[in-house]
């Protein structure tokens, strides 16, 4: 609830075989901003590292990610996937998504993608033709669209991180 959150986030791989999941959501309303900002570093070999960013924009809110993964001359073996997916609920908030890759190794499987996207019309269409009111379906995409990162929080947690977000989402 604050107006302005910012994150930095940097990991550093040192040593053979380390591995890290980040993950990371925002929702965000009024003049609100969101800042996150993710360097990964694989400086040795056989390293994994797992991104998954989400977040849902309204009114004129706005939301940065910057994403770097680089990869150094050493880390042969290195798994590096970066992920930033994003929902704009108006035309007049602002999501700005930057992933980066810098590879200097032959030997790894790095991705990186970045998506800003909307509700969708006809699934909501689907939902009222089924009885469920326009609200309601709107939540319901929106919690979904969210809860690939819930699901990464630990089970004792997330229960009642996920009665939060709702909540959170049901004001939007």
């Amino acid at each position: 609830n604050g107006q302005i959150t910012s994150n930095k986030i940097n990991v550093t791989f040192t040593q053979r075989g380390a591995s890290a999941d980040l993950n990371g959501l925002y929702l965000i309303d009024k003049q609100q901003k969101s800042s996150t900002e993710v360097k990964v570093m694989h400086c040795s070999p056989d390293c994994t590292s797992r991104q998954l960013f989400k977040g849902i924009a309204d009114d004129v809110s706005q939301a940065d990610f910057q994403g770097h993964i680089f990869v150094d001359y050493g880390a042969k073996g290195t798994e590096a996937l970066q992920s930033s997916k994003n929902m704009q609920l108006t035309d007049k908030a602002k999501v700005n998504t930057q992933p980066f890759l810098e590879i200097y190794n032959d030997d790894v499987k790095c991705s990186h993608g970045a998506t800003i996207g909307r509700l969708n019309e006809e699934e909501q269409f689907y939902m009222r033709s089924r009885g469920i009111t326009l609200e309601d379906a709107k939540v319901l995409q929106m919690i979904s669209f969210i809860a690939p990162v819930l699901e990464q929080i630990p089970e004792a947690d997330r229960e009642f991180l996920a009665i939060q977000f709702e909540d959170s989402i049901r004001k939007i």
